[in-house]
């Protein structure tokens, strides 16, 4: 294998991997993966996946297996390695939640004080109770976090909430969310900014993933337009630059192209509607550059 290949390591299975394979593919990379094949090469991109545990990814990249990893902001803090973050992707978000039986008298994060709070999360955890100045037994559990009040392990839980679905079928009531995560790159140290032949490629690879994720977030019009009104609808727009204007062949009429933003998108329509706009046609972009 040549040298001057990244490789990168990602969750072999489940919703961070299928999240990461996507943004990845949708970057124009062609790549093969079913879950059996642990170690693939890209065919048309110089890059290698490395297909591990999520929790393990840290890991991987420290030793130097791998070049990045894609993994929950969670796993990262809670390895606590020295380490980079690329790039926070901004998918697979979630939250870590303090979860307590219905009959606890729940009054803040004060209320834990002496108390025994399992979770898969013990430094994470840790942290934020020092920085609360309350002293607590974080109690180990590496999985069904939700049944150890029931069963005496613990008094109160501190876990990975998305629906709260699970918690509820298991008598325990979300009280306070205290961390948020989602999908990070993460490098070793300096890695990114270094004059490696693969930190190049690191950087090819995100300039694409930043167009990728700057087009969801936009939508392309095009809409006809009294000569007249062009000031305004440009007011209107904003845009990178400015729109684009065509001639029609009836002279009192302008086709406009412009890209706004999509939380933009309805107020722009709406006001176009009112400076007589037409024919508003609204098309999705792939990829875009600023």
């Amino acid at each position: 294998m040549s040298e001057n290949v990244l490789r990168i390591a990602v969750q072999k299975s489940g919703r961070l991997s299928e999240k990461s394979l996507e943004l990845i593919r949708s970057c124009g990379i062609d790549f093969y993966a079913d879950g059996r094949v642990l170690r693939q090469r890209a065919s048309n991109f110089p890059i290698e996946f490395l297909f591990v545990r999520d929790d393990d990814i840290p890991t991987y990249v420290y030793d130097g297996v791998a070049d990045i990893g894609i993994v929950g902001k969670n796993e990262f803090d809670e390895k606590g390695l020295e380490l980079d973050i690329v790039k926070d992707l901004g998918f697979s978000k979630c939250r870590l939640s303090i979860a307590v039986p219905h009959d606890f008298a729940y009054d803040g994060l004060k209320s834990l004080e002496g108390k025994r709070i399992a979770t898969s999360y013990p430094n994470i955890l840790t942290k934020i109770l020092l920085e609360n100045g309350v002293s607590a037994e974080p109690v180990f559990v590496s999985g069904s976090v939700e049944i150890t009040p029931q069963v005496g392990i613990a008094d109160v839980i501190c876990d990975i909430v998305s629906t709260g679905t699970t918690l509820r079928m298991n008598g325990l009531e979300e009280v306070e969310q205290i961390y948020f995560s989602s999908a990070v790159m993460i490098s070793r140290k300096g890695f990114s900014s270094s004059t490696d032949e693969k930190a190049s490629i690191l950087f090819r690879l995100l300039e694409r993933i930043d167009a990728v994720n700057l087009a969801k977030n936009k939508k392309y019009i095009l809409f006809n337009l009294p000569a007249g009104k062009l000031d305004e609808s440009a007011a209107i727009i904003g845009g990178l630059k400015s729109p684009t204007v065509t001639p029609l062949m009836d002279k009192n009429w302008l086709s406009v192209q412009a890209v706004v933003s999509e939380d933009r998108f309805w107020s722009v329509f709406e006001e176009l509607k009112g400076i007589g706009a037409e024919g508003i046609l609204v098309l999705d972009i792939e990829k875009m550059t600023e």
